[in-house]
């Protein structure tokens, strides 16, 4: 998700965790699962840059 939002809009394009589901209504728990590891565990803001979010996957973090 996040490589193909860079390449689309550049280097400074951001992300929320909601880009990571088609329908955020469709597996509620993975959904939660991803909020708490991105605002509870990394307290992240709500928008942030694609580049740090692969980085931070890529990492295993």
């Amino acid at each position: 998700m996040c490589a193909k939002k860079i390449l689309a809009k550049g280097e400074s394009v951001g992300v929320s965790f909601y880009a990571f589901f088609a329908n955020r209504n469709d597996d509620p728990e993975l959904l939660m699962e991803a909020a708490t590891w991105w605002i509870q565990v990394h307290k992240l803001d709500h928008f942030e840059k694609a580049t740090k979010i692969k980085k931070m996957v890529d990492a295993g973090v």
